[in-house]
């Protein structure tokens, strides 16, 4: 028997509990507010004969970008697939999508979801995930053009509706359109408090900007509704000690890092990231943070199976290494994702080509870095700056590839590409303290080797 869902859409089951129950999971994915498994496991018990629900849990466990979490994933799809015969082809769109996602075919997915938002483009569910891994794929583009084909098919009554405006703020940042985005992600705050994709656009907006002081003050404003029991927190913290990090206020970001970003807080690597790229830049401008970077790593899963897994991870933990000073074990995690990049059986999976033609050059420039050969990580990252968006992530979070160049261009006898990146930061943004402290180590260095 088909059924309307709440946006009109067929749905294959016929039980009101087991429908309440999967768009509760989905407001729950879409706000990051805890996570959607318990509901989804209440909508299977409704009605075990549904599909849609064991492909919500597969999805988003699959979002997570762990490998260990692939086998429940599986199993999960496997369920969907014995009970598909009986889904709308809605339904059986989405399990096909999230097949491909499993196969690692991250395009194939996306090209699946964006065909079904043309014949429903309030289906919330494809938007949701069509946007995660255009993020994670860093399809900037499709970030903004998705939402903005769907939005103007929905109704502003929808309880949903905010969140896709925060989605559609977001890919409007990540196209440098910063008025609009800064514009609509207030306007979605202002019809729901609690959309964090809309605070995290907005934010991200004032870091491009340079308006560290104001960044930090809409993040305060924001905290509760954005931060409590919310999977955003972590990264919203990180955008934190960004705005920090920008005031050169390296005591507020230390304790950013104490109460927020380690110990218990970093539960998967999606949030360790935040942590090791912190780590990092506080470690490019002369702090030390290895016993910090140390405690990171002891929550990191050393499993080698996750090697080659993600790219962007890939590069991360090898920040997180180097910033522990573990040369040696960052060495050969990088030999081990060289194995996984050429691997032939892999070749189809949508992260291979981006893990041999643009991690492991830019993991091999960080780790000349480390060495201390300041020409040599010059020549193998400033090149790469054109592709590294492939990788996925904002572009706040790619940022710290160009402070690596800067601080291996500052480092070395490469000092006119340093000057380069500063005046294209000088363009951007107003001269702030940390980029002040950079043209100072800039002029330091030349003026000792004169």
């Amino acid at each position: 028997m088909v059924s309307p869902d709440l946006r009109g859409m067929p749905c294959s089951s016929d039980s009101a509990a087991a429908r309440d129950a999967a768009e509760q999971a989905l407001r729950r994915m879409m706000s990051f507010h805890g996570t959607p498994l318990a509901d989804l496991d209440a909508a299977i018990a409704a009605d075990p004969q549904w599909c849609l629900p064991h492909v919500m849990k597969a999805g988003f466990l699959l979002g997570l970008a762990e490998r260990s979490l692939g086998p429940r994933a599986d199993e999960h799809l496997a369920q969907a697939h014995a009970l598909a015969l009986h889904a709308t082809l809605r339904e059986r769109a989405h399990l096909d999508a999230v097949q491909l996602l499993a196969q690692g075919l991250w395009h194939g997915a996306c090209r699946s979801w964006g065909e079904l938002l043309l014949q429903q483009p309030r289906d919330a569910l494809a938007l949701h995930w069509a946007q995660l891994w255009d993020f994670y794929r860093g399809d900037a583009i499709s970030l903004r053009q998705r939402p903005a084909r769907a939005l103007p098919d929905w109704d502003a009554a929808d309880p949903l509706q905010p969140y896709v405006l925060g989605l559609y703020a977001f890919g409007l940042e990540e196209n440098n359109l910063h008025a609009l985005a800064e514009d609509v992600g207030r306007q979605a705050l202002a019809a729901n408090a609690q959309v964090p994709w809309a605070v995290h656009a907005v934010a991200h907006v004032m870091e491009v900007q340079g308006r560290y002081e104001e960044g930090s003050a809409w993040l305060r404003q924001h905290q509760p509704a954005a931060t409590e029991n919310s999977g955003f927190a972590s990264h919203l913290w990180w955008l934190k000690a960004l705005f920090r990090l920008e005031a050169l206020d390296i005591a507020g970001v230390l304790r950013l890092i104490d109460n927020h970003l380690s110990g218990e807080a970093p539960r998967y690597t999606l949030q360790r990231v935040g942590a090791a790229s912190i780590l990092w830049r506080l470690h490019l401008l002369g702090e030390d943070v290895s016993a910090a970077g140390a405690a990171l790593l002891e929550r990191w899963p050393a499993d080698d199976g996750e090697a080659g897994h993600h790219a962007f991870n890939d590069v991360h933990r090898v920040l997180a290494l180097l910033a522990a000073a573990e040369q040696g074990r960052a060495e050969a995690w990088v030999a081990r994702c060289a194995e996984k990049a050429m691997d032939v059986d892999d070749a189809r999976r949508s992260n291979h080509a981006t893990a041999r033609e643009v991690a492991l050059p830019l993991m091999r420039g960080l780790l000349a870095l480390g060495r201390g050969d300041a020409d040599g990580a010059v020549d193998s990252l400033y090149p790469l700056r054109a592709s590294v968006p492939r990788l996925g992530g904002s572009q706040a979070q790619r940022d710290v590839i160009d402070l690596s160049v800067l601080a291996a261009a500052a480092r070395g006898g490469r000092r006119q590409i340093g000057r380069a990146l500063l005046n294209e930061r000088l363009m951007a943004k107003p001269l702030t303290p940390l980029t002040r402290w950079w043209v100072d180590r800039l002029a330091d260095d030349e003026e000792e080797r004169a």
